[in-house]
Formats: structure tokens, sequence, C-alpha cells
């Protein structure tokens, strides 16, 4: 049993969206046993002044890349320190379960870029395998998505073609067999191989056992370019054949020649909502670059059968020249349909160290200074590096950005990799930066509405019921955080910076945050779905 503990006189605002109240929150055991007008609980356990000080449920990371992060980095500063105590793991259709022994490696090097390649034992195979290694002490909770094109590897492989009946009802079978072990859907990254190679009715077979288990499905859709609005529309479609909820992840409308088009989308999702009835949620980060392994936008053709067959292709100089010309000028599948604009991609790592010339430069500056063209260098990069390096695209439109956040659908998700040399800022800064820049510095939300989109939302869409919002009996995932200071300090120049402005940060009672500075504690757990 822990010692009881009140956080007296603080700013309460519930994750409701409600207005906030002043309270004292007297937490026993876990949870959250009494919430009473400030000045008034009465303890024999520890009273902690947050007076001044805005307390609510904890940040919920609807899209996080700590797959590995979490088994291996105890401190996972960049999560813990803005107030983050559940990530949602398995995006983007690529994960580390389940695997086979057959495909583990290929994993592994496929979202290198994204998660490194720390030194652990990989032995496990399944969803209930990996999320048993979270339940022995993580530094946030977490809630995980079987990765569909980690399902269609195991079965299928990387050729690009579609799915026999077999093999469809092999792929449902381990889809099952996920949600049995506690996943909470299906991810799928349809830009990404080997499942950007499954048609919509594939997807539409696989999702039937995840309505079954009261599951959601979570695209990273086809296409965020040249037929942004079609391909959201799609993603719609296929939840309504399926029948089940829909999740959009890191939901934004790229490109300059998508400017202004949010509203199109979200006029899809509100006629789908009112005319399907479907569920619909969304996540989005508050920064104009994406980020993604350097090789992401080369066209699916070239990375048909896996990484050495897709290096020994770029070495061909007659398939080089091809690619090139898809890439520059008629644009790829795995680049959107855009052509290439090389001054909007930036190399924010490489694995190997002797390649760290080319780190925090864009593809177009490399080529100036070394006098080559930039395509040459970006293949020549790929090449050398394995295709190991990852990269920032500056493509969005802040626009877009200030309309998708103002969505009633919408919650957090921080796509944040936290490898690299120089990765994105979004991996240390995306929650404070939405409470001190857009809440206090532009006033586009409340702070109480902010909250919701960060908390209760969120909670709601993985069927949580006894977290992300104040109640009593609620279990005490919470933090406390100065309304009036807070703000992301991660900038693209200086990316690990941590922020400022949160204060105190509790998994179920337990501090993983003390005055602004991590503890040791690990009371982050797997939150599976109906075995809570």
């Amino acid at each position: 049993m822990q010692p009881e503990t009140v956080l007296a006189g603080g700013r309460v605002i519930d994750g409701t969206g409600g207005p906030s109240r002043l309270a004292d929150l007297v937490l026993r055991d876990g949870r959250i046993s009494h919430i009473v007008p400030p000045g008034s609980a009465r303890s024999t356990g520890e009273i902690i002044d947050v007076s001044g000080l805005a307390v609510s449920p904890g940040f919920v990371d609807m899209h996080a890349h700590s797959d590995l992060a979490l088994l291996a980095d105890p401190a996972h500063e960049a999560k813990v320190l803005q107030g983050v105590t559940l990530e949602v793991l398995g995006q983007d259709g690529l994960g580390y379960a389940p695997v086979t022994d057959a495909t583990v490696d290929a994993v592994r090097e496929q979202i290198a870029a994204w998660n490194g390649t720390p030194d652990l034992d990989y032995s496990w195979r399944g969803v209930g395998e990996y999320l048993d290694l979270i339940d022995l002490g993580s530094p946030t909770n977490a809630a995980y998505l079987v990765p569909q094109g980690n399902v269609r590897m195991a079965v299928v492989g990387n050729d690009d073609r579609p799915a026999t009946e077999a093999e469809t009802d092999r792929m449902r079978a381990m889809i099952a067999q996920g949600m049995a072990e506690g996943a909470q859907g299906l991810s799928a990254g349809l830009t990404y191989t080997p499942g950007m190679y499954a048609s919509d009715d594939e997807i539409v077979a696989l999702l039937e056992p995840v309505r079954a288990a009261g599951g959601y499905y979570c695209p990273h859709h086809r296409n965020y370019g040249s037929r942004v609005v079609e391909s959201y529309q799609e993603c719609l479609e296929v939840a309504r054949r399926a029948q089940v909820p829909l999740h959009l992840a890191h939901c934004h409308v790229n490109f300059p020649q998508n400017r202004g088009r949010a509203p199109e989308v979200l006029d899809a999702i509100d006629e789908a909502t009112v005319r399907y009835g479907l569920d619909v949620t969304l996540d989005s980060y508050p920064y104009r670059a994406s980020a993604t392994y350097l090789a992401a936008p080369l066209p699916s053709w070239v990375q048909e059968g896996g990484t050495a067959a897709t290096l020994e292709r770029l070495r061909d100089p007659a398939i080089r020249t091809r690619v090139l010309r898809e890439i520059e000028v008629e644009g790829t599948d795995g680049n959107h349909g855009v052509p290439m604009d090389w001054t909007t991609l930036v190399v924010t790592g490489t694995a190997d160290p002797a390649l760290s010339w080319a780190v925090g430069s864009s593809v177009s500056d490399l080529a100036r200074a070394r006098d080559e063209a930039p395509g040459k260098v970006f293949v020549d990069l790929l090449i050398a590096d394995e295709l190991r390096s990852g990269c920032l695209l500056h493509v969005g439109n802040e626009e877009n950005i200030r309309t998708i956040m103002r969505h009633g659908s919408h919650t957090a998700g921080s796509d944040g990799i936290l490898v690299g040399n120089r990765p994105h800022p979004r991996g240390w800064g995306t929650f404070p930066h939405y409470l001190g820049h857009y809440v206090r510095e532009l006033g586009l939300l409340s702070l109480e509405e902010c909250v919701r989109h960060l908390t209760s939302r969120p909670a709601l869409r993985l069927g949580l019921v006894d977290r992300g919002s104040i109640h009593v009996g609620g279990v005490a995932d919470l933090v406390v955080f100065d309304p009036d200071t807070v703000h992301a300090r991660a900038t693209y120049e200086e990316p690990r910076q941590t922020p400022v402005g949160i204060e105190h940060v509790m998994i179920a009672g337990e501090f993983t945050v003390r005055d602004g500075r991590r503890t040791d504690r690990l009371p982050g757990r797997s939150l599976r779905r109906n075995t809570r």
C-alpha cells in the first residue's frame, strides 16, 4: 500500500473540458480517494502545496514510437518530463510484435531510423510477450496496436501482390491473437512496405477480428500530397465497410499545393460521422515538419523484397536513373505523389558515424557543398548507410495544423522519433508546445479544452474508464504544471532540450517527476484492451 498523498490548493482541470476549480486531491493506493475544497484535506501522509499550479490528468501520446525506448531507457525523459503517462505503440503498420524468427531481423532493420538498435534481448515474438516486458516496469504506461505491415511480412513477405484467401485467413488469425493478448486495434502504414501492397479490400478483411474484439483501426493513410482528401475518404470508407471505429494517425494536410485544404478533410470526417454513424478520432503534432526514414520517398517497386533487394536496385545505374526521374519529376507513392523538393528533405541521423557530415543539412545543401546533383547525394547516402538514415520533411502548413487542432475529434500524438543525431523536436516538445504556444500565446484553445484533447478524449478512444479524467476512484495518473510558464524548449537545432513548467508527474500515485526532476520510479504498465 502507498502512503496517502495530498495535492493541495491546485487549479484542477479535470479533463472533461469543463471549468477548472481550486481543490485538494487526496490520493490513496494509486487512486483519487477524495476531491475536497482547497485547504480542507486532512491527512497523515504528505501534503504537497501546488497552489498557483494546474493539476490535470496525465497526458496521452496517441502516436508514439517509444516501442524500444520503454525497454532500453528507464529514464525516458523525452516523454516523462512532458507529462506523458500513456503512450500508444505499434504505429504506422510496423512494430516489434508480432514477429517471427524469419521476420524479426527485417523489421528491426527497416525501422532502425525510428527506434534505433538498442542492445536488448529480442527473443519475444507475440504481442503478449512484448507487453509482459512492459509490465516488469516502465517509465510510462503503454497501449499497443497490431502492426499490419508486420503481419503481412510474416505471411505474404515483402512481395507486391494480393494475398491469397489462405494467406488472408492466416493474417486474420495473427491479428486475432494479438487482440486476444491485449492490443487495442490494428495500425497500418500505407506508404510503407510491405503494408502499402495491401488493397483496401484486404484491409477490410483484416479488420474482422478487430471488430470482434472491440478494437479500432489506425491508418497512416496512402497519400498526404496529391490525393490527400481522397486518401482520407478512403480510410473513412474502409472503416465504414469494416464497421470499426477509426483513428486517423498524424492527421496533417501537407505540401504547398494543399495549403488551406484542412477543412475539406474535416468536412469529410463530419459527413461520415453524421451519414454513417462512424466513430472517428484523429491525432496531430503541432509542428510543420514530418519525420521518417530517409528511404521512405523511394517508389514502392524499388523497396519490394526488403533492404538487400532495394540496395541492389539502387546500385544499378539504369534503375537509379528511373528512380530519380520518378522522385524528382513524376512524384512517387513514397512521397505522396509530389515531385521532390530537395530543400525540404533534411537528414536527421545516420547509423554509420562516418556519415555524420550529412546530419542537419538538406539534401540540396549537401549537393551544393559537394558540387553534385541532389539525387546522386540522396541515393549515395541511402546506399552508404544501408537505408538506416532518418530525415525530416519540411512540407507542413501552419494554417492546416491550427484548423485540425480545433476539431472536436482531435487528440495529440507526438509521432516522436527519439533516435538520431538531430531528431524532430516533437519527441521532446509536443505537449508543452500545445499548452505554451497554442493555448497561452495564441489562444487557439482554452486551457480546459486543450487538456481535454490531451487526456479524456484519447482515453475514451482507448476504452479507459478510470484514466483520462480527474474523478473520485480514478487512477492517479496526474500532471502538475504551471500554465503561465510551461513551454517547449526543443528546437530543430537543439531537439533534445526538455520543457519547463512541468512540476510533477504521477502514474498510479507514484512520482515519475518530482519538482521538475525525473525520479527513478518505473510504475508504468501495459493497458490491455478488455483485460484491465
